[in-house]
């Protein structure tokens, strides 16, 4: 009998510790960590992928949206990177301040610290000014701002952002001088706008045709994309304007580096069945987010190819405010 006893105990210690600790998601909620202020595009596709996120993981799973925006995303980004690889905070990265804050100055982060889990939105660059101005496209802004030098105000998503390289090139490429306002997020340029604290936002296409449908009075003047998109099929490029610019920004999904391989898969298949998901493909239509799902390794050699891009960029087009 005593032996038998000491067999049963020896069997409970082994299992007491595993229930001890719930299974992931189990255990508590995942915090989605979004680098910017609450109301912008990457903000708006955090919360309306959440659902599916919950749904796709199982579980029980519970997705909390946390916003740690500042210095042009490197707060939120700065958060992420450190951040226990345990699978219960992930988040959204964006291109280009994922690369070009660590090239500018010295960051608590850099591209290399994340497993990437599959980007989602890929949004072209624009240039949207009140509407109530007289300016109807990129040369008729340019005019203005050749015969008014600094007096065209530009409000972006910050240093380094692709809203300020926007600027940048678009100041090299028109031969003219504006001047950069950085804000934490779109959402802020858009009240910036909407007040007229500024002449321009440089806000991609798909948040500005949101923030039209939401009822703020703003004239898109470009979409720097190679060519024009389902977004907004009438609205001209830059090439088409005489502008050789092509920029766009990434949003993806993202952990700290060292997830355990099991659970890195799991949100992995989460986010790829998420978007997919037509209910939240319909979602994305309604926000006028352009959906671009790449897989991990895709994703990541992009990122490492864009790396590349930027600090050639940055020797001939410093972005650094002075």
């Amino acid at each position: 009998m005593h032996t038998v006893l000491k067999a049963v105990w020896c069997v409970l210690f082994v299992l007491l510790p595993a229930a001890g600790n719930a299974a992931f998601p189990e255990e508590r909620a995942i915090n989605v960590i979004v680098a910017y202020s609450p109301g912008g595009g990457t903000d708006l596709i955090a919360r309306a992928i959440a659902p599916f996120l919950e749904k796709y993981l199982g579980g029980g799973a519970r997705i909390v949206v946390v916003n740690r925006a500042g210095a042009g995303g490197e707060i939120g980004f700065a958060a992420l990177a450190s951040a226990a690889p345990d699978g219960y905070t992930i988040g959204f990265v964006n291109t280009p301040p994922l690369l070009t804050i660590p090239i500018e100055r010295a960051a608590q982060f850099g591209w290399q610290r994340f497993e990437y889990l599959g980007n989602i939105i890929d949004d072209p660059c624009n240039f949207s000014v009140h509407a109530d101005t007289d300016i109807r496209d990129l040369k008729q802004l340019a005019a203005y701002a050749r015969a008014n030098p600094g007096a065209v105000t530009v409000g972006t998503t910050g240093i380094g952002s692709d809203d300020h390289l926007a600027m940048l090139m678009f100041e090299r490429a028109a031969g003219v001088k504006m001047r950069h306002i950085p804000f934490k997020g779109s959402a802020d340029v858009r009240a910036a706008i909407t007040g007229k604290q500024i002449m321009v936002a440089a806000i991609n296409i798909g948040e500005a045709m949101q923030y039209q449908k939401g009822g703020t009075p703003l004239r898109n003047l470009v979409q720097m994309s190679p060519a024009r998109t389902n977004l907004a099929p009438e609205l001209a490029t830059a090439r088409e304007q005489g502008y050789d610019i092509e920029l766009s920004s990434l949003r993806g999904m993202v952990g700290p580096k060292g997830l355990p391989p099991e659970i890195r898969e799991r949100l992995v298949r989460a986010i790829e069945r998420s978007v997919a998901d037509p209910e939240f493909q319909a979602r994305a239509v309604q926000f006028f987010s352009p959906l671009r799902y790449l897989a991990p390794a895709q994703y990541e050699g992009i990122v490492r190819d864009a790396d590349v891009t930027y600090r050639a960029l940055w020797k001939e087009l410093p972005w650094a405010d002075k």
